[in-house]
């Protein structure tokens, strides 16, 4: 970090006015300077000079030899847009971007957290035993191993993609499942509360690397090139995909969600429309990825669908769940368990839960969380049918002179050596997420299909979706944080559908336990935010808190999409996806509405200061959490890209098995549903191959 002494001297001034020492010690004593020289080239250019301007102006009036109170006085005008002299740009905004950085220090940084985890009651230890647990990765192919042909190739060793290889495996067929990360172990994902996809400061601890953009097209048609931070709408890329850091959160779909058009219309401006296939058709393999996956949950919410019992009982309430499970009574709510793919006693031969306090955007230290990582993935692999390739990045699909896909197109980055690779397949099955799934499909441009395979119709990347959030925050009159992970342990889904005037609804509950540097940017109350007044609200907050979020059910908008960017390529050369469009107003009616339940929910558990979010998402793409629909399913080849069984129109042997299928997403988390309908979908392919 280039920056003189004096401007150190200053620097660190500033920061400690900002975080002043009290009973705990102040943002330098607490390792400012050495964090700062760490990260300091994840910042851009631009942002060091807006950065180092500022400090210059402050060196010019001996802001580090001031009085504490003129300190204090000179802060208070740059918050004001009042500064002693000219700035460069608004001071209140330059002052924000340090109060930013000084707060990651302070909240984030794991040599600081020492001294702040304590103060605001952040708790991320286990709280049972840790099990002895294998921490060798997965065996994986090198790419001198892999054949050139298989029964089966799989792209994407996720959530859909995983669960096709097993399935695959365990019918005897040889399978080669492909995966542009790694095999990752625990300490190889790491605990930097910066670096994750919960909160991707700078990066994430599953990928993206380096060289693979995305560009996002705003409502006004700006263009912005995106490397990591929440706009991306990454993907965890690793062996598991999103189930090696998510949440856990594994919801059935209600029935009314696979007949959403037939329930309540066509919107204008929509492309909604039912499932080819319905919840009683999905049931059974619900089941079957509840028990092979392992879930823990309990029966009892509004709008489920027949069902048999959870293989495991839930993990018990954490003391806001209490409060509001209370609070619910009140109101006449119904309200039940958050169903988890968290084992709550040993289950598959792995422990229970220790209830650490980094669960969601975090590898589990217990190897207690179920992903396809440490379940059906091992399973293929044991079967001694499959075959497991990192570092391999599906470039497109090869078709026959028939216009039949027959081959996978990949380079392998083994060791930062790139190889080029075409592997045949008699099936090849897409699950690489939402968005690179389209992008795979609409860069398999042939002869028989010059805008890409599945794309004669122009519906590959469109009907883009995730979840758009509602929820509200406030404090309660005492303690409700006890960072017994996960954090999440009662929801009400009352308003998932039959809302007056709205289509659909959504699901909501209590929230995760919050970092502290994720708290302190999304969910701190009102109220001083720097100075001894702001550090001693921020501790009191963080214990005080009550979070109502959920998903609501988005309707799908043909207009929101993937594409292929014209000019901007990855590292391999490859057209990147180009995300564009915005959520239907009708999905921001149901956004609205939600954020008033959450209101209601809070109020009724008594707290103070309420805040809340829902209302204000117009003219934004989606598809940041749980992106789907780009491929979905149908009997009409002009409006879907596949057929019921995944398969997609006018191809024998080439299926998509991820959330690219949802024609509606639910308004809950999909990934029980990505599972459950991979299970459906590759014992089809299983069943075609045997044929």
């Amino acid at each position: 970090m280039n920056l003189t002494e004096r401007q150190w001297h200053v620097l660190l001034a500033l920061a400690d006015t900002l975080i002043p020492r009290d009973a705990f010690p102040s943002a330098s004593e607490a390792g400012l300077r050495a964090f700062l020289e760490r990260i300091w080239t994840d910042l851009d250019d631009s942002m060091i000079e807006r950065l180092r301007a500022g400090i210059d102006l402050l060196a010019t009036i001996d802001f580090a030899v001031l009085s504490p109170a003129r300190q204090r006085n000179m802060v208070e005008q740059l918050e004001a847009d009042d500064p002693p002299a000219p700035w460069p740009e608004r001071s209140s905004r330059w002052l924000r971007a340090m109060l930013a950085l000084v707060a990651q220090s302070y909240y984030a940084d794991a040599d600081a957290g020492r001294v702040s985890w304590p103060m605001v009651g952040f708790d991320p230890a286990p709280k049972r035993a840790l099990p002895s647990i294998d921490s060798t990765p997965l065996p994986c192919a090198r790419v001198g191993d892999i054949r050139d042909e298989y029964d089966a190739v799989v792209v994407g060793a996720g959530a859909g993609g995983g669960v096709v290889a097993h399935v695959l495996s365990q019918a005897g067929l040889d399978v080669l499942l492909i995966e542009r990360g790694e095999s990752l172990r625990h300490v190889d994902v790491g605990q930097d509360h910066l670096r994750n996809h919960r909160f991707p400061a700078y990066g994430h601890n599953t990928g993206p690397l380096a060289g693979h953009p995305r560009v996002l097209v705003g409502s006004r048609g700006a263009r912005e090139v995106r490397p990591h931070e929440v706009g991306y709408s990454n993907n965890a890329m690793a062996v598991g995909g999103g189930t090696r850091v998510y949440g856990a959160q594994a919801w059935r779909f209600a029935p009314e969600d696979f007949r959403m058009a037939s329930t309540y219309g066509v919107p204008e401006g929509s492309s909604l429309a039912d499932w080819p296939i319905d919840y009683d058709g999905l049931a059974p393999w619900y089941s079957r990825a509840e028990t092979e996956i392992g879930v823990a949950g309990e029966l009892g919410h509004a709008h489920h669908g027949p069902r048999d019992a959870y293989p495991m009982p839930p993990l018990p309430l954490n003391a806001d769940g209490h409060v509001l499970r209370d609070a619910a009574r009140r109101l006449d709510w119904r309200t039940a368990a958050i169903p988890l793919a968290i084992n709550t006693r040993a289950y598959d031969g792995r422990a229970a839960c220790v209830r650490c306090g980094m669960c969601v955007g975090f590898s589990c230290p217990s190897n207690s969380k179920n992903g396809t990582h440490n379940t059906v993935i091992p399973r293929a692999l044991a079967s001694g049918h499959c075959q497991v390739l990192t570092g391999a990045h599906a470039e497109s699909v090869i078709c026959d002179s028939d216009g039949q896909a027959r081959a996978i197109r990949m380079f392998v980055d083994s060791d930062g050596t790139v190889t080029e690779r075409i592997v045949h397949a008699r099936a090849i099955v897409i699950a690489a997420g939402a968005i690179e799934t389209a992008r795979l499909l609409l860069n398999s441009r042939s002869k028989a299909h010059a805008d890409g395979i599945g794309n004669a119709f122009d519906q590959v990347g469109r009907n883009l979706q995730g979840h758009l959030y509602a929820g509200a925050v406030g404090l309660y009159p005492e303690t409700v944080q006890d960072c017994e992970g996960p954090g999440v342990s009662i929801a009400t889904c009352e308003f998932n559908h039959g809302n007056a005037g709205v289509i659909g609804g959504g699901m909501l509950g209590n929230e995760f336990v919050p970092l502290p540097i994720h708290f302190w940017n999304s969910f701190a109350p009102s109220g001083p935010r720097w100075g001894a007044a702001g550090k001693r609200a921020f501790a009191e907050a963080y214990r005080r808190t009550l979070v109502v979020m959920g998903p609501i059910q988005e309707i799908p908008n043909p207009d929101a999409r993937v594409t292929l960017d014209p000019s901007v390529r990855d590292r391999f050369g490859i057209p990147v996806a180009r995300l564009s469009g915005c959520v239907h107003p009708e999905s921001v009616r149901a956004a609205a509405l939600l954020q008033t339940k959450a209101e209601e929910w809070l109020r009724a558990a008594g707290v103070e200061q309420l805040r809340s979010w829902g209302s204000d998402y117009a003219n934004i793409l989606s598809a940041g959490q749980h992106q789907a629909g780009t491929c979905r399913m149908g009997l009409d080849p002009r409006c879907s890209v596949t057929d019921h069984e995944g398969r997609v129109h006018g191809q024998r042997a080439l299926y998509v098995a991820d959330a690219s299928l949802h024609v509606t997403n639910g308004g809950f988390n999909p990934v029980l549903t990505i599972m459950a309908n991979a299970f459906r979908i590759g014992a089809n392919v299983a069943n075609g191959l045997h044929a």
